[in-house]
């Protein structure tokens, strides 16, 4: 698939799946989770996404991880960024703040695919002279009709040369991917809720309920390409599974993740991840904040707010 210098894609160039592909921001073709999506300039515009009946890390037991929603979100908001608001695909789309409610008896895994509706309204769309835009976007979630999650974000993009001097030493993807610390030992899967060792993204310390950020660059949905750093997904990630060790004798499934992307995470210095108690919400459920905090300095917060899991039956 091939794009001008400006950052255009040349839509007749590669097959519709690669253009796809690109679009979200995926290499690999069968992690793509978008079918179609409505391609006019309506105020609210539908997306169509399909998730398989099997994947190695986003079904767990027999339903599926409630950040699938999340990562099915985000592709859906790169593709309406790039198309219907024709920002160039060489521009970089980085969080501010993501807020997730899910209904979890909605993620069960059945017989057959489950189709995924996400109707899509930009309430803000503010772009900069020298090319940078901030973007708000509301977000309703059906599967096969019926309500599954509410989403609203906010995110920026940045032409090459604004990100770059940003990023500064990090801009370069391939660089920063490379300076990745060594791996570090796992925490038990069973602990934080992943049935691989090859899943777990957090590496215990000395101190209750506080570990290291762990990065398994080789992790194909997790690092699906280079990056010049941690990935918010990889981020959000360890804030479940970081909420579920804290309350993993209450075997609860999380339904809210309310989180704000401070500052990037960088691949060559440690990053500690915290977990403590928060206010149980206005239903009484449990809710764990975590914090990523990297050279003393707060990079990211999550309030993750969960269900026990009998309440999905």
């Amino acid at each position: 698939m091939a794009t001008d210098t400006t950052g255009k894609i040349d839509t007749a160039a590669g097959t519709p799946e690669e253009l796809t592909g690109l679009l979200v921001r995926k290499t690999m073709r069968n992690e793509a989770l978008i079918a179609s999506w409505d391609q006019g300039c309506h105020a609210t515009q539908a997306v169509t996404g399909r998730w398989p009946v099997e994947h190695h890390f986003y079904v767990r037991g027999r339903h599926y991880s409630p950040l699938l929603v999340t990562e099915t979100i985000r592709q859906a908001l790169a593709l309406l960024t790039h198309t219907t608001h024709e920002i160039p695909l060489n521009h970089r789309l980085g969080w501010e703040s993501v807020r997730c409610d899910m209904d979890p008896r909605a993620l069960a895994v059945g017989g057959e695919p489950a189709e995924i509706e996400l109707l899509i309204t930009h309430t803000g769309v503010t772009r900069r002279r020298l090319g940078s835009a901030h973007l708000s976007a509301r977000v309703g979630v059906l599967r096969d009709g019926a309500h599954l999650a509410t989403a609203e974000l906010k995110y920026t993009t940045h032409p090459p040369a604004i990100y770059d001097r940003l990023r500064g030493e990090y801009a370069d993807a391939r660089e920063a991917f490379a300076r990745a610390l060594p791996l570090t030992p796992p925490a038990p899967p069973s602990r934080v809720g992943v049935k691989a060792v090859k899943d777990v993204v957090l590496t215990p310390t000395d101190t209750p309920h506080t570990w290291t950020l762990r990065l398994d660059t080789s992790h194909t949905v997790l690092f699906d390409h280079p990056h010049d750093h941690v990935p918010g997904m990889v981020l959000l990630e360890a804030a479940g599974q970081a909420a579920h060790a804290r309350f993993m004798s209450r075997s609860s499934t999380a339904v809210c993740f309310d989180t704000t992307f401070l500052r990037y995470v960088e691949f060559d210095q440690p990053c500690l991840i915290t977990a403590e108690p928060a206010e149980p919400d206005a239903w009484g459920r449990n809710r764990v904040k975590v914090s990523a905090a990297q050279a003393g300095r707060v990079a990211f917060t999550s309030t993750v707010t969960s269900e026990p899991t009998v309440a999905r039956r």
